[in-house]
């Protein structure tokens, strides 16, 4: 069969666990989610492994995995062996649960300017929003970063956790590592923010791009 005579085999989508219009029900085990992540919050600020907690509990390695994973409902007896074990009150356990969930709406011109490692090269910070300690366990700092005539380029940034790049006005070249990217509107660049990272090259200006940042908490 020649190149011209191929079938053309339809694209696949990468499938991804997350559904994100999956409406929770109560059904999904809620209370059981929240007390197995404080189980595993508790666990690792003590610095102890679950074969740690097994030890000094006497409860086995499966069940305190099944009680960190939500996939059983741990009795009253068993949440007084763990706050024992982690010295906390066996309220702690439902912390999360009763937890209120924050959403933040900053309007437009409302954002705050801060001052940030680039800002002495003339970028522009502006954070559009902050939820600190939350469920997730995952920091995100979401700026709109604005370069001008008067910014310089700085491809030295370099922080712990993962950065996207969208790209709204103007274009810039963009260093991650050794590579460099040509980001023009509508372009986005997702990467490890440990490697060296910045504007190299400001083509046109002023540029616009939304940086959101993502990290562990603590």
């Amino acid at each position: 069969m020649s190149n011209a005579e191929q079938p053309i085999l339809p694209r696949v989508k990468p499938a991804f666990d997350q559904d994100p219009h999956r409406v929770r029900e109560i059904s999904e085990r809620n209370l059981e989610a929240a007390i197995g992540r404080e189980v595993r919050n508790f666990r690792r600020q003590l610095g102890m492994t679950v074969a740690d907690v097994a030890n000094a509990t006497g409860l086995s390695i499966g069940m305190l995995s099944k009680i960190e994973n939500g996939n059983t409902s741990p009795s009253l007896t068993t949440l007084q062996v763990l706050s024992h074990a982690f010295s906390v009150p066996v309220t702690a356990f439902f912390r999360s649960y009763e937890e209120r969930r924050e959403a933040q709406h900053v309007k437009a011109g409302e954002h705050i300017e801060i001052e940030r490692r680039g800002t002495r090269a003339g970028h522009q910070y502006n954070l559009l929003g902050h939820i600190g300690s939350n469920s997730s366990g995952v920091t995100v700092e979401p700026y709109l970063i604005t370069l001008t005539t008067e910014s310089d380029t700085f491809p030295a940034f370099q922080h712990e956790g993962l950065e996207l790049l969208y790209m709204l006005e103007g274009e810039v070249d963009y260093r991650h590592g050794d590579r460099i990217y040509s980001l023009k509107p509508g372009d986005s660049l997702f990467f490890d923010a440990d490697a060296p990272h910045g504007p190299e090259n400001l083509v046109k200006l002023p540029a616009r791009y939304l940086s959101v940042i993502s990290y562990p908490q603590g």
